[in-house]
């Protein structure tokens, strides 16, 4: 479904009236669901204007480039592997360490 093929808006609920008959439905509830209806409707077009900005306003960002890990980023590495194996030496002792 895209927005060209939405039929109704908002007014067009608002404004719609129903032939009654004998036999009909509860004049009340039913304007009560179309509030509803129209509420949500509203709603749902103010979040689709809002996601069609926010879609703008992205695509005309650059393009943030992908870094790669620095020098820093190795360090920090090699630093956690080497608490890991001295942490390992000490739980499980100089036999683990040298197998």
């Amino acid at each position: 479904m895209t927005l060209e093929s939405v039929q109704l808006t908002a007014k067009d609920i608002l404004e719609k009236n129903f032939k009654t008959s004998m036999r009909g439905y509860n004049q009340e509830e039913v304007d009560e669901f179309l509030d509803t209806v129209i509420q949500d409707y509203e709603t749902l077009n103010q979040e689709i204007e809002r996601l069609k900005l926010e879609n703008e306003r992205l695509k005309k960002q650059p393009e943030q480039p992908r870094t790669r890990p620095t020098a820093s980023t190795h360090q920090v590495n090699y630093d956690v592997l080497k608490r890991l194996s001295n942490l390992e030496k000490a739980v499980f002792g100089k036999k683990y360490a040298d197998s």
